[in-house]
C-alpha cells in the first residue's frame, strides 16, 4: 500500500477511487464503469502533475524523506555486480550506517560507499537511520585510501539527515572524523562521483560528497543543517522548519543555480518511489557517463580539478 504525504491528499483520494473501480471492473466489467475508470485515472494523473509542478522547498523535503524512496541497497543490488562489502575502521568497530565495498559497475571496478537508512523499524535501528558514528567516517577514509592505492574510482551515494550527534559519537571524535573524511576526499587522485539520492544533511553528507562531480535527484535536498535544526538555532522554534527550508536554498534547483552541484537527475512525476527501478537506472547512467570523462586525465589533473572546483565556490565571477 502506497504511503502518501500530507500535500498529496487530493491524489490519494483519486487513486483510492481508481483502485476501487479497478476491483469492480475485475468482478463485473461494463462500459460505463470502464469509462469512469479511464476518466478518474486521467484526473489522478493530472492532479499529480499539477501538485509536483510547483513543490515548495518544504514539500521537497518531505518527498526526499519519503520512506519508499530507493535506498543504498537498491542501487547496489541493481547497478553493482559482485559487490563485496568491507567492514570496520580498524580502530573501534563497524558502523552500519555507512556501507562500502568494491564491485563492478558497467564493466569498471569501483569502490561504492554510502549511507543506508533502512526500510523498516528493525533495519532502521540496525543502520541508525543512516546517521553515522565516527567509526563510519573512519571506515570511509580507510576504504577511499585503499581505492586510491589501487586506482579505483569512488562512487558515493548520500542519504543522511546528518552525522549522529550523540554523546558517545562526540567522545570518539565525531568532528575530527568528518573533517578527515572530507580532507581524504579532497586529496584522492582518483575520480569521485557523488549522488545525493534523498537527503544530504550537514557535514555528515559533505564528508562523502567532496567530489569531482556531484549530482542530486530532482526532489532531493542538500543542507547545512536540517530545516528543523536550523529553525531551532535561528528562532529557537523547530516548528518553523518550513520557514527555514524556504530560506536555506536546499533544493537541487537552487543549488544548481548556485553552482554547488553539477547536475540534476530527473525523477518520475510523484517522486522516485513511484518508479524506483527507473530512477536507479538513471542514476547508474549518470555515474557511468561522469566517470568516463576522467579516463583521459592523469591522477594529478583529477585531484587538481576537484580542489579548484571547491576553491571557486563563493567567489565572484
Amino acid at each position: 500500500m502506497r504511503t502518501y504525504l500530507d500535500f498529496e491528499k487530493p491524489v490519494a483520494e483519486l487513486e483510492s477511487r481508481v483502485a476501487e473501480l479497478k476491483a469492480l471492473v475485475d468482478e463485473q466489467s461494463s462500459a460505463p464503469i470502464e469509462e469512469e475508470l479511464a476518466r478518474l485515472e486521467g484526473r489522478a494523473t493530472d492532479v499529480l502533475k499539477e501538485t509536483y509542478a510547483e513543490l515548495t522547498p518544504w514539500q521537497k523535503t518531505q518527498v526526499a524523506r519519503h520512506p519508499e524512496r530507493p535506498h543504498f541497497r537498491h542501487y547496489i543490488d541493481e547497478l553493482v555486480r559482485d559487490f563485496t562489502p568491507l567492514a570496520g575502521d580498524r580502530q573501534f568497530g563497524e558502523d552500519k550506517a555507512i556501507i562500502g565495498g568494491i564491485g563492478w559497475l558497467s564493466g569498471r571496478s569501483v569502490l561504492v560507499i554510502g549511507h543506508e537508512k533502512g526500510s523498516d523499524t528493525e533495519s532502521r535501528i540496525k543502520h541508525n537511520f543512516g546517521m553515522a558514528m565516527p567509526e563510519g567516517y573512519r571506515k570511509a577514509v580507510r576504504l577511499m585510501e585503499m581505492a586510491d592505492r589501487f586506482s579505483l574510482p569512488v562512487v558515493s551515494l548520500i542519504d543522511t539527515a546528518g552525522a549522529y550527534p550523540g554523546i558517545g559519537a562526540e567522545e570518539r571524535g565525531q568532528a575530527e572524523a568528518i573533517a578527515r573524511s572530507t580532507d581524504c576526499c579532497m586529496g584522492l587522485r582518483v575520480p569521485i562521483v557523488s549522488i545525493i539520492v534523498s537527503e544530504g544533511g550537514s557535514g555528515g553528507a559533505v564528508a562523502l560528497a567532496t567530489a569531482n562531480r556531484l549530482y542530486m535527484l530532482e526532489h532531493s535536498i542538500y543542507t547545512v543543517a536540517s530545516p528543523e535544526a536550523a529553525a531551532s538555532i535561528l528562532w529557537r522554534d523547530s516548528s518553523r522548519a518550513i520557514d527555514a527550508a524556504t530560506n536555506m536554498k536546499i533544493t537541487a534547483q537552487d543549488l544548481l543555480g548556485l553552482k554547488v552541484i553539477d547536475g540534476i537527475i530527473p525523477e518520475p512525476v510523484g517522486g522516485a518511489h513511484r518508479d524506483a527501478a527507473g530512477v536507479v537506472r538513471a542514476v547508474g547512467d549518470v555515474i557511468v557517463q561522469a566517470l568516463a570523462e576522467y579516463d583521459k586525465l592523469s591522477p594529478d589533473e583529477i585531484c587538481k580539478e576537484r580542489r579548484e572546483k571547491f576553491l571557486a565556490m563563493g567567489r565572484a565571477d
